[in-house]
């Protein structure tokens, strides 16, 4: 292996998840809850979408850069309608990966693109503040519960 893939393949400490939300069927509230059940299909109670789509994740620290285009505070974990937010570790670097959280073990799969409905909740300009800032998609590899506050690793 050469050294710029040991570089990549390091990280430089865990995450934590922050926040956890579900929503029940497309275009409801998403619900913030403090622990969830995993299954292959994705969160139970969530509309998922199973398969490389199952779970949507994204880091804490996207959400100030992400109310800071849009030149407000930091905006809400659930306008995003992501399920999983994770803070102190760089979700694009695991790309591909198995990342273990709690019990429950996934792989990010592809980048979780905005939708038009960021234009409905952020206004003008909604969409393209997100962009790159939208999170990841992942896959759930084992099955688990992910709980406020569990540690967010890769798998080596």
């Amino acid at each position: 292996m050469s050294d710029l893939h040991v570089m990549m393949a390091r990280s430089a400490q865990a995450g934590r998840v922050t926040w956890i939300g579900v929503r029940g069927a497309r275009r409801v509230d998403v619900i913030p809850v403090e622990r969830v059940a995993v299954t292959f299909e994705g969160l139970e109670g969530d509309h998922a979408r199973p398969g490389k789509r199952a779970v949507t994740l994204v880091q804490a620290e996207h959400l100030a850069a992400i109310g800071a285009y849009l030149g407000r505070e930091p905006v809400l974990p659930a306008q995003l309608r992501r399920n999983l937010v994770v803070a102190g570790l760089n979700l694009a670097a695991l790309k591909g990966r198995e990342v273990a959280l709690g019990s429950a073990v996934l792989r990010l799969s592809v980048i979780c693109a905005p939708c038009s409905r960021m234009e409905e909740t952020f206004g003008h300009g909604g969409y393209s503040a997100v962009r790159g800032h939208g999170g990841w998609c992942a896959e759930v590899v084992q099955p688990g519960q992910v709980a406020l506050g569990d540690a967010v690793r890769p798998v080596d």
